[in-house]
This record gives C-alpha cells, sequence and structure tokens, in this order.
C-alpha cells in the first residue's frame, strides 16, 4: 500500500470566532473547492513545521501560537491524504492570498455555506465543535439540574449532553424542554441522550446515541441539520458512528473510573491508536481532568468529556 501523502493545514481563528478559509484555483485538482490553507510535508519536516512555512508562504503571516486539532486520513480515487491539522490560536501580521488565491474569514456556524474536499468534512466539525463536552450526572431534581448546568455555563462550557437514564420518557422531555432555554443563552448546543425520535418534540442541536443505540442503526437516523454523536469503546463501534455519518464520538473508558470500576481502561497509548485511525473527532471520556486537556490534543483527540469535572 503506498504511503499517504502527509499534508499540514491550520484552522486559523481570529479574535472574533471567526476562521479562515481559502479557494483552490480552477486548474488543480478539486479545484474551485474551499479549503483550510496549508500545504505537503518536505522531507524531514514535522506538521507543525511545514504549517509554520506554508502558512508564511500562503499567506504571509507569522504563526505563533497552535495546537493539534485533528489528523484525518482519507482516500481518494488516485490517492491517499493524512491531514495533519493545527488550531492556529496566535498569529502576527495581516494574512493575504500571497499567490492569487481568494481568501475570507467565516463564521464557525457559516462554514457548512461552502464546499469543502471530502477530506475536509471531519476538519470542518472539528472547527466547529469545543474542547469541554459536560455530560450531565446525578441531580435531586429539575431545580437542582438547572442550577448545575447554568453553574456549569457560566464557566464557559458550550457543548452539554442531557444524560438521565434514571427518568421515564415524559419527565426526560420535560427536563430536556427546561434545558433549552439556557443552552441557547448560552450559546451552547444541548444534546440528548435519548431516542432520536424525541427530536420531533424538543428542538435541541441533536442526539448523542448510546453504545446500544448505535448498534441498532444501519443509516443516520437524525436529519443533517442536526448533530448526531455517538458513545464508542472499540475500533467496531468508531467503524459504525462513521457508517452513520456520525459528527463526533465519546471514546471510553481512556482511563480507570470509580463509577466503572469493571470495565477495562483504554489508556493512552490505545486512545491515540484508535483516534489516529478515526474519521471524525473524538472525545476523551473516563477519569479525565482539565489538567488532561493539552495531552488529549497530542493524541490526537477533540477534547474532554465527562461528568465530575463539569457537573459535581
Amino acid at each position: 500500500m503506498p504511503q499517504p501523502l502527509l499534508v499540514a493545514a491550520a484552522a486559523i481563528m481570529n479574535d472574533k470566532g471567526q476562521v479562515l478559509i481559502a479557494r483552490r484555483p480552477a486548474g488543480v485538482d478539486q479545484g474551485g473547492l474551499w479549503e483550510l490553507p496549508g500545504g505537503k510535508l518536505a522531507p524531514y519536516e514535522t506538521g507543525f513545521q511545514a504549517l509554520k512555512r506554508e502558512i508564511g508562504e500562503e499567506l504571509g503571516i507569522e504563526v505563533i501560537k497552535a495546537r493539534p486539532l485533528i489528523r484525518v486520513r482519507h482516500s481518494y480515487a488516485n490517492k491517499t491524504v493524512l491531514l495533519d491539522v493545527w488550531k492556529v490560536l496566535e498569529f502576527a501580521g495581516e494574512p493575504w492570498g500571497r499567490e492569487g488565491q481568494p481568501i475570507r474569514w467565516v463564521a464557525v456556524d457559516d462554514l457548512v455555506n461552502y464546499t469543502f474536499p471530502a477530506a475536509n468534512k471531519p476538519i470542518i466539525k472539528a472547527v466547529q465543535l469545543p474542547d469541554e463536552y459536560l455530560i450531565t450526572g446525578n441531580f435531586a431534581d429539575e431545580q437542582d439540574a438547572l442550577a448545575r448546568l447554568n453553574r456549569a455555563l457560566e464557566q464557559g462550557i458550550k457543548l452539554v449532553q442531557l444524560r438521565a437514564h434514571h427518568l421515564d420518557a415524559e419527565a426526560y422531555r420535560c427536563l430536556a424542554q427546561a434545558f433549552l432555554g439556557p443552552c441557547q443563552k448560552a450559546g451552547a448546543k444541548l444534546m440528548l441522550n435519548a431516542d432520536p425520535e424525541l427530536l420531533k418534540q424538543v428542538d435541541a442541536d441533536g442526539i448523542h446515541l448510546t453504545a446500544a443505540r448505535l448498534a441498532n442503526y444501519d443509516q443516520r437516523p437524525v436529519p443533517v441539520d442536526k448533530w448526531l454523536a455517538a458513545s464508542c469503546h472499540d475500533a467496531k463501534a468508531i467503524i459504525q458512528a462513521e457508517n452513520l455519518r456520525a459528527d463526533f464520538i465519546t471514546l471510553s473508558p481512556v482511563l480507570k473510573t470509580p463509577s466503572h470500576p469493571e470495565a477495562q481502561a483504554l489508556g493512552w497509548h490505545n486512545f491515540n491508536t484508535l483516534t489516529d485511525n478515526a474519521k471524525l473527532p473524538v472525545y476523551a471520556l473516563g477519569g479525565m481532568n482539565r489538567q488532561q486537556l493539552d495531552r488529549v490534543f497530542g493524541l490526537g483527540g477533540q477534547g474532554l468529556a465527562g461528568i465530575t469535572q463539569y457537573w459535581s
């Protein structure tokens, strides 16, 4: 099997939360499509070295601060590419198309209005997703649940999964409806850990499938304008999530957790291997805390998912 073409790419963010995209020239492969700026690695270059060089050559700016975002392997009819994507958090200079390419600052939520090469699709999802994913834990009643939610939102949480398996269907629906207002006011997305049919009654942002629900579907169970996430524990589940065109997954347990002491932990090496082969953003779940966020980024993860550090 031929080695994949190694490409470094950059999700360059400005202080307005917009991302920079560029249009490919008409006469090249996939010409006319939009993409994140970047280019091929030269011999003996690391992804970050190539990124800095390519961004300087293409846009005339200097990358000051960046962190890994996602690595994507994608096979086209004539080649396989491995995209090493970095999120540029700080740069010097004013970007312009030094090679004559049109460039544009675009709001993250507006990226869906642009056509990208197929390999870029999981990258666009990763750009749209935050670093942290709150999963609700125990609560005494609806008032307690809303108080915990509001505290988390005040601390900057932008992605929430309402997980409450102890509630019956009607109680869950009522709580989900109550969660909508605070999440929308804070600009946070609300994922329902429930039957996808519930989206017809509660206009949340998407559905998070349990491992059991994930295994029961053979096609995407939510519309394309809603997010689909899934709980995965191994490579087989990740492939199933990809087949359903899920937007992101949680992968667990990375480390041992008091709540599931019987579960075999993946460990960091297996997390890295599974994440590197996944074709969608992956949140690390199980035994996580915020001090491990940089490690998760370095191993290819989208960020952290958890209950204790956000909900307790």
